[in-house]
């Protein structure tokens, strides 16, 4: 895993649906057709969006998939998830700590139906790696000591 040590951002779920917007007897407006009107209730650009990560994590989603769009925003937010769980995974197995782990959901009107949609989601970690033979980490370590050595004493007796 190619991860650098400050900021990591996997941009997750490109979305390659069918963006032509054809014309019919049941547009709403001009150009665009509304999709409940079809026999099954979704458009052909609703139908045809596909899901696929574009990170080099090994997660899922690494082929171009189909979601239903009532089950999209639950597989994104999983899908995010395990970018999460591996950045905690990798600082725990590389002597680094989790800063910051955040995830945004991404949506978008469909040109033909003019529903709302899941278009993908973000994930952005922070992780900050010890590095114990680094000389500025050891200078740290001992300035740190001289500064906290003696701060907190417990007199009892």
């Amino acid at each position: 895993m190619n991860i650098s040590p400050l900021n990591n951002t996997y941009n997750s779920y490109a979305n390659y649906g069918n963006t032509s917007v054809p014309g019919g007897e049941n547009s709403r407006i001009p150009g665009i057709t509304d999709g409940r009107n079809t026999p099954d209730g979704e458009c052909e650009t609703c139908k045809n969006r596909k899901y696929q990560d574009g990170s080099d994590e090994m997660v899922s989603f690494k082929t171009a998939q189909h979601i239903s769009p009532e089950s999209a925003a639950a597989r994104v937010r999983a899908h995010e998830q395990e970018h999460v769980s591996n950045a905690y995974t990798d600082a725990a197995q590389n002597n680094g700590k989790v800063l910051r782990a955040s995830v945004a959901i991404h949506t978008a009107i469909c040109p033909e139906c003019g529903r709302s949609y899941v278009a993908g989601g973000t994930t952005s970690t922070q992780i900050k790696y010890y590095n114990e033979e680094n000389p500025y980490q050891q200078d740290l370590k001992a300035t740190d000591h001289i500064k906290y050595a003696g701060m907190n004493k417990d007199i009892t007796t």
